[in-house]
């Protein structure tokens, strides 16, 4: 009886070359092996992120054509407010924006150009509050010192002018305004030397602004300093008799 060699079974047919699993553990995976696994593993985080980031995109562009919308018909709303009761309305309606500032700024000048000093501080106060450190903010702020002397509250008046022109975050133009009328207070009180300094001193802040040649007319008016220092010199003598 003839022996024939034996065969070690397969437990499958064909290719029967070792199978090698693609893993994070293969040691030399290729590029395309790295981008599968991570594929398969992340590919919903990725679609989500995706669709996140479409998400926000989508909603910032809605935002701003809604945005502009609202800016185009505030604006279509500011410019039809013609009368006071309109700019009332106008301001109740639209408070914390800008061109809600600036109709209180509107209604606080007529109130001023009235001879209302008294409303037209308070409504300068007000316009402030709104539009905050801006050139308008400045600009009532300014107002709000000026209308509170023309009521006769001189103090407040003038400490607010003072603030005014000694910060530098003013304009240049706001501050020559308000040293000024400071100056020109002085020198209605008689204080020539105050009157002459803050005169000098609204030169200094803006030289070649309306308030610079302004103030040199004020000067023009003062008395001269040698007069008043002569007046007083001559006051302070006694007078002399030889007998």
């Amino acid at each position: 009886m003839s022996t024939h060699p034996q065969h070690a079974s397969s437990p499958s047919s064909g290719d029967d070359r070792n199978l090698v699993s693609i893993d994070e553990n293969y040691l030399a995976p290729t590029f395309e092996d790295r981008l599968r696994i991570f594929w398969s593993k992340n590919s919903r985080s990725v679609l989500a992120a995706c669709a996140l980031v479409l998400v926000v995109i989508l909603g910032k562009g809605a935002y701003e054509v809604i945005h502009a919308r609202q800016e185009k018909a505030v604006a279509a709303d500011y410019a039809a407010a013609t009368t006071d009761d309109q700019l009332k309305s106008f301001v109740a309606s639209h408070g914390d924006h800008i061109l809600g500032g600036l109709a209180q700024l509107r209604l606080a000048d007529q109130a001023y150009a009235a001879g209302n000093f008294a409303d037209a501080r308070s409504a300068y106060d007000k316009a402030a509050g709104i539009l905050k450190s801006d050139t308008f903010g400045q600009r009532a702020r300014l107002g709000s010192a000026i209308a509170a002397v023309q009521t006769g509250a001189n103090a407040d008046g003038e400490a607010a002018l003072k603030q005014i022109s000694a910060d530098l975050s003013f304009g240049k133009v706001i501050r020559s305004e308000a040293t000024y009328h400071l100056a020109s207070m002085a020198a209605v009180t008689g204080n020539t030397a105050e009157a002459v300094r803050l005169i000098e001193q609204v030169t200094v802040i803006d030289p070649e602004g309306q308030w610079a040649d302004r103030a040199s007319m004020l000067r023009t008016s003062l008395p001269a300093a040698t007069d008043s220092a002569s007046v007083k010199s001559t006051e302070s003598v006694p007078s002399i008799s030889f007998k």
